[in-house]
């Protein structure tokens, strides 16, 4: 695989297609996914893809939710071409920055999909037997064009029933607490997970509940799971890191003559950019790395998932799920501070220890039973 190919050279200047909806059927056994499936982000794609393929291999007529927006669709698209700000990206990146946009959108249409409704209307949507919000920080109040909307929190949705799955409230702390009105549209949920503790202690402060820890549908479901043999590169994956950790990785590289691989953000402390990978792609950089360098929660949920070394730094938009996410995976040190720099070549040839592996097998089991006894 070479790294820094431009494959689709003109896919930046087609115009979309239109979505080919794959409608549920109104009634019993269907199951509608409401989450965050049409933002610009790795990550979003695979806990999306993941989850409905997920529940399908199940047995389970499940269907994403399709719902657009089209002030939401104008800021996934100024943050597709700005992804770096207050830095802002340089015109040479732009084109390649629109094919990246256009790769994920169009594998987003190729997912099983429901009729197509406004988010703001959510009355229109297909009518499903159950309603499952999440993965993702549905929840997220402080999200900058998706917090607050109250479809994710359950209200207006046309379903029989309705539940969440490993939701999460992003960076909105647990010592916000939730209003009223929030705290009662999450009392009339039929079932609540969450994926980290701080929404655990959110829901448990709002309604009184101790909602049941599940994992994220990448790692649940391992849809992206590729067998690769490892390669000699690093991929980095994230964007705006601190200096003192761009110097650390780059001088664990060089040290052993390895090149470090950006995938899908600029970062130009790296050998070489790939800024423009699909969907597809990106989990096979993923499997073959020897290593990977990221700030961003699916960039850890990924090296867990293909059993590869990292060394993460949270970024403060990202820090309540990297947390609890290392401490849910036993990987708490694999987490680095700038007093602790000098560990992080350490961490990127050091593989992980095999109780990691047990104690995500012993979430899969309990994320499993959650999804049996509320969906059977």
């Amino acid at each position: 695989m070479t790294m820094g190919r431009w494959l689709d050279e003109t896919i930046g200047e087609r115009p979309l297609q239109a979505t080919t909806a794959v409608p549920g059927r109104a009634g019993d056994g269907v199951v509608g996914v409401l989450t965050f499936h049409r933002c610009i982000n790795y990550g979003s794609y695979w806990q999306a893809r993941s989850l409905v393929e997920g529940l399908r291999v199940g047995g389970h007529q499940a269907v994403l939710l399709d719902h657009q927006s089209e002030e939401v669709r104008r800021r996934e698209w100024r943050c597709a071409f700005q992804p770096l700000l207050p830095h802002r990206s340089p015109r040479s990146d732009l084109s390649a920055y629109g094919r990246k946009a256009r790769k994920l959108l169009e594998a987003v249409d190729r997912l099983p999909l429901s009729a197509p409704f406004e988010l703001e209307q959510p009355h229109t949507m297909p009518r499903v037997d159950t309603a499952v919000i999440g993965s993702d920080e549905v929840w997220n109040l402080h999200h900058p064009w998706y917090g607050g909307s109250r479809p994710f929190y359950g209200e207006g949705l046309r379903a029989g029933r309705v539940m969440s799955y490993a939701a999460s409230f992003g960076n909105y702390d647990a010592a916000n607490g939730l209003g009223p009105d929030w705290a009662e549209r999450l009392g009339a949920l039929d079932a609540i997970s969450v994926r980290d503790h701080n929404a655990q202690a959110l829901v448990r402060d709002a309604i009184g509940l101790e909602a049941p820890l599940v994992l994220d549908p990448v790692l649940q479901f391992p849809v992206a799971r590729l067998e690769r043999a490892m390669d000699s590169f690093i991929l980095v994956y994230g964007h705006n890191f601190p200096d003192w950790y761009a110097r650390a990785v780059r001088a664990h590289a060089d040290a052993r003559g390895q090149r470090l691989v950006s995938i899908g953000y600029r970062n130009d402390w790296a050998h070489e950019q790939w800024l423009d990978a699909s969907p597809q792609e990106f989990a096979e950089a993923m499997a073959a790395t020897s290593a990977l360098a990221t700030n961003f929660f699916h960039g850890c949920v990924f090296a867990l998932l293909n059993g590869r070394p990292f060394a993460c730094v949270a970024s403060s938009y990202r820090a309540n799920k990297l947390r609890d996410l290392m401490e849910v995976a036993g990987t708490g040190d694999r987490r680095v501070e700038e007093h602790a720099a000098e560990r992080v070549g350490t961490l990127l040839e050091t593989p992980l220890a095999p109780a990691v592996t047990d104690r995500l097998s012993d979430m899969r089991v309990q994320s499993s039973a959650f999804l049996a006894t509320v969906l059977g």
